[in-house]
């Protein structure tokens, strides 16, 4: 059966709803001795979010036929990954911003030593979970660590904010703005499909291929709407600081190409992650679907 996109949209928001129940349980029962240490943390992860990242399990996991239940311990793992990064940015040696989902930051209201070590008990949270983990085999387990790990260290997420930090106030062509942010938001985007299809060991090249070309083109969509969104929209809407890289000289899609030639840049992103679903039954990829739509129409 075919979803509507009524029904695609239930079915996301089901999900959505279900998994912040399993995430908040899941962080209860991860408490440490240190009252100010855990409030931080419960902050950072429960405090807000879209929950994109593990839809993105979800979605993958719905594509290849593997149910939800099967893959809530990794959408655990990959917001408390995204978590820590949005704590780790928001300090004063990186963006040094105040403003996050629409509440304080979390060094702004903890203080930058709890916020660092939030963020250090949200990384290594991540790959807890996922090692303790009963969902899946073995092999696919250390599958889902390995993607985690490689999109988030060396050559992933961390590489791509200190590219980002070296070019604060300096020229950038459009290829090397495209490769810092395939590393600094693309990877742990692409990390959340790889951690859902790899969930069935049987999928064949071309759907992998597929879900790869999707995952790659909605990591940088994401970017290029974000640019957007940080030219065209406010504080309040946002609930993050708008206007922060303009104001700190920071190279952007938009200061790079323009407004309108990032839109268009969007629409064919857009078009592209969609066409390389189609590798996939009809009937399981609509959540799939359904999130390039709220991606790159998002309004915050």
């Amino acid at each position: 059966m075919i979803l509507a996109p009524s029904a695609q949209l239930s079915w996301f928001e089901d999900t959505r709803v279900r998994f912040e129940s399993v995430l908040a349980d899941k962080l209860g029962q991860f408490k440490g001795p240190s009252d100010v240490l855990n409030d931080a943390v419960e902050y950072a992860l429960l405090e807000g979010g879209k929950r994109l990242r593990a839809m993105l399990v979800f979605s993958a996991g719905h594509a290849v036929g593997t149910p939800m239940q099967q893959l809530t311990d990794s959408a655990c793992a990959i917001e408390a990954m995204h978590a820590y990064s949005l704590v780790h940015d928001d300090l004063p040696s990186m963006d040094n911003d105040v403003l996050r989902r629409g509440k304080p930051t979390c060094h702004v209201k903890f203080g930058e030593a709890f916020a660092l070590l939030a963020g250090d008990a949200l990384q290594t949270a991540a790959f807890q979970w996922l090692a303790q983990s009963q969902q899946g085999s073995v092999s696919v387990r250390m599958q889902q660590i390995a993607a985690l790990a490689g999109a988030s260290g060396l050559q992933g997420m961390a590489a791509g904010q200190a590219i980002d930090l070296a070019h604060v106030g300096k020229p950038m062509d459009l290829q090397a703005l495209e490769q810092m942010h395939a590393r600094k938001t693309g990877d742990l985007i692409r990390a959340s499909v790889r951690m859902g299809y790899v969930s069935n060991p049987g999928l064949s090249p071309v759907e992998q291929e597929g879900l790869e070309a999707y995952a790659h083109c909605l990591g940088l969509a994401y970017q290029v709407i974000d640019d957007i969104l940080d030219v065209e929209s406010t504080s309040d809407v946002l609930g993050k600081t708008s206007g922060k890289d303009a104001l700190n000289n920071k190279p952007t899609m938009v200061s790079l190409m323009g407004l309108e030639q990032a839109r268009q840049l969007l629409e064919q992103l857009r078009k592209k992650a969609l066409a390389a679903c189609e590798v996939i039954e009809q009937d399981r990829r609509g959540p799939l679907e359904t999130l390039v739509e709220l991606i790159t129409n998002r309004k915050s």
